[in-house]
């Protein structure tokens, strides 16, 4: 009984000159369903924050975070040798205008002498540097494509203690954070520059005979 209850549909639908599969979802039609987006059909979907309107003469965060390392090690060895002997053999005279050989009665004069040299030199170089702090910058100059030319320039006087900090570069409208920041790594022809006076700076800084002898290495 239960094999002619299952075989009389199979009958149905092999008897039928045309079936259809199921083309119906959930989402409605494909010719006339929206398209998918994260916006309208997720439940965990936030949408980012606009972008941020910067405009001439407005101010931006700069958050400058730089750091380097220089590791260098070479090694030279230099040997020179040489020898050398001169002796004179002739000697001449002017008469006139006329040139005679002159002899010599004392003997030929004649020079000996050798050069050695040899130098070993082993160096190793290991720096490294960091620079941390925020400054804001000013957007002085707007570019056809966008982008904002940045200037920053801050000077703090603490007693005898001067510290100037100066920063410009290029920056891109969507590289700027909502909170109005932007990182120094994204900054294009970025210059910073960091100076300090006083008596700090002045119990180890270099003076002016000590770095001619560091550029021009005379010994």
């Amino acid at each position: 009984m239960r094999r002619l209850m299952w075989s009389v549909p199979l009958l149905m639908i092999a008897a039928s000159d045309r079936v259809e599969a199921q083309t119906s979802s959930l989402y409605g039609s494909p010719d006339v369903r929206p398209p998918l987006t994260l916006a309208s059909h997720s439940w965990y979907f936030v949408p980012p924050p606009p972008l941020k309107q910067v405009e001439l003469n407005d101010i931006v965060t700069v958050v400058v975070k730089e750091n380097s390392q220089v590791i260098t090690e070479g090694e030279v060895q230099r040997r020179t040798q040489s020898n050398f002997d001169a002796r004179l053999r002739n000697w001449i005279q002017f008469r006139g205008f006329s040139l005679n050989p002159l002899p010599t009665t004392v003997g030929e004069p004649r020079a000996r002498g050798s050069y050695d040299n040899q130098v070993n030199t082993t160096a190793e170089i290991e720096t490294t540097d960091s620079i941390v702090f925020r400054i804001a910058a000013r957007v002085v100059d707007v570019r056809p494509n966008g982008n904002l030319v940045i200037e920053a320039h801050r000077t703090i006087n603490n007693n005898d203690e001067v510290w100037e900090q100066s920063l410009t570069g290029i920056v891109r409208r969507e590289d700027i954070a909502p909170d109005n920041t932007v990182m120094s790594e994204d900054v294009s022809e970025l210059k910073i520059d960091k100076r300090e006076t006083g008596t700090i700076r002045d119990s180890y800084r270099r003076g002016w005979l000590l770095k001619t002898f560091d550029r021009f290495k005379p010994f």
